[in-house]
């Protein structure tokens, strides 16, 4: 394999986080938020391994360079953010060039050139004419104006949202989220409390027994349907055939607006740019973010023109703005990462993943690995067990996160550019961690 730096396998020298390294805990541990400091302690003390942070220093295409001069694979993409690569060349040069003109503008007051030009990109995306777009600046702010934009439609405040579903962690869409109950417990009195939740169908359900379990509590004063094609952080979860579209079917029938949260799992990461449009979803609020910019802070809520006209003339104020929303930096990279993401061939993506899944379930017989495009989630059967599998490969090279409430599962989101060979040898290393840590074959 090469050693150009974007493209290479793993090179790591000596125990994680090396001198340097260490010394940057240190100093990290003196100024963080001690609640990542709590996190890494508890998951150290769930799996028995070392959960001190490696220091990112460098990234290029697959690679991560820590301080230390260690070189990894990144099977993260950085939290789904750098599917075309770190620093990916089209991307770069839209943000040098887009930073010597113009770097900043005044919003939604006066617009930059380059957020009209995203905003005509994103409605040509849109499956419906006349898309109307919010620009954000993270998920969360994208299904923050998504259910605000519910809300107005219909004049409901019933949330229905999934078990497992992850939208984000401000107010609004920590109401809905159903990863994690102790998520919401600190806050709860704060939180709308007209939210509720349904089931997410998971392998083996019946598509009857799905909508079973939906029609259960979707009612006439549900004003937003709050849903992830697929689940990613909750452990990569697939519906039943059939189950999105009679989803959306039902939820209109009571006059509620669909929301589909596509953060994480569109443009390109499950091979559609629109997953929602592939499994039949007729979505009215569309939220994209992570791969949407390559790398900036940006986000969208692309919504059809009859639910967005809610907004109104709101007395001359805006209701829903930031000073960075629509920033000239973020939709310039955003205009490069649409367009390159366009020109990817989805065939090749779940070519890769299938294979690359193919490679799991041999060496793991006795795990479940669930696959769409370049996500996957291996399930190894065991709440906690992805923790010391994750450690495990970092130790090898390789950046995986766990996955799903119970962490249980590990998640491999690899850059969409990944190589095959690249591929191969990160589920090799996969196997060879989960059995060093007991859950091998």
């Amino acid at each position: 394999m090469t050693e150009t730096l974007g493209l290479s396998l793993p090179r790591v020298a000596g125990p994680l986080p090396g001198g340097r390294g260490t010394a940057y805990v240190e100093r990290l541990a003196e100024t963080e938020c001690p609640a990542f400091t709590a996190r890494r302690k508890r998951r150290a003390e769930a799996s028995g391994a070392s959960f001190d942070p490696i220091c990112w220093a460098e990234a290029r295409g697959c690679n991560v360079l820590d301080v230390d001069g260690n070189r990894y694979v990144d099977l993260t993409s950085g939290f789904g953010v750098a599917a075309l690569g770190h620093a990916a060349p089209v991307v770069v040069e839209a943000i040098t060039a887009q930073a010597g003109r113009l770097l900043h503008a005044l919003g939604d007051v006066h617009p930059s050139d380059v957020k009209v030009a995203l905003l005509e990109a994103l409605a040509a995306l849109a499956p419906f004419s006349g898309a109307r777009t919010l620009l954000c600046a993270t998920g969360a702010d994208a299904v923050e104006a998504a259910l605000k934009t519910a809300a107005l439609a219909t004049g409901r405040p019933t949330v229905l949202a999934f078990e497992g579903g992850y939208h984000g962690l401000s107010h609004g869409p920590l109401a809905a989220c159903g990863y994690s109950e102790a998520f919401r417990r600190p806050f709860a009195a704060q939180l709308n409390p007209h939210v509720r939740f349904a089931p997410f169908p998971r392998a083996g359900t019946s598509l009857d027994a799905a909508l079973a379990s939906l029609d259960a509590v979707l009612d006439d004063s549900v004003g937003a349907v709050l849903v992830e094609p697929i689940q990613g952080r909750g452990g990569v979860h697939l519906p039943p055939p059939g189950y999105l579209a009679a989803l959306s079917a039902r939820a209109h029938a009571r006059g509620a607006v669909v929301i589909a949260d596509e953060i994480f799992v569109g443009l390109r990461r499950t091979g559609p740019m629109l997953v929602s449009v592939a499994e039949g979803l007729e979505a009215d609020v569309l939220c994209l973010g992570k791969a949407l910019a390559g790398g900036m802070p940006l986000s969208a809520c692309i919504g059809r023109p009859e639910v967005m006209r809610a907004w109104g003339d709101p007395a001359g104020e805006a209701l829903h703005t930031g000073t960075f929303f629509g920033h000239p930096l973020g939709c310039a990279a955003a205009l490069a990462s649409l367009r390159a993401l366009e020109a990817l061939d989805a065939g090749a993506i779940e070519a890769r993943g299938a294979a690359l899944a193919a490679r799991l379930r041999a060496g793991l017989p006795h795990a479940s690995v669930r696959q769409r495009g370049l996500l996957l989630g291996v399930d190894l059967g065991r709440p906690g067990a992805s923790l010391a599998v994750v450690r495990g490969m970092l130790e090898r090279g390789y950046l995986a996160l766990p996955a799903g409430a119970d962490a249980s599962v590990v998640q491999l989101v690899p850059p969409l550019v990944t190589p095959q060979a690249l591929l191969d040898a990160a589920a090799d290393a996969l196997v060879e961690a989960a059995a060093a840590a007991g859950g091998g074959p």
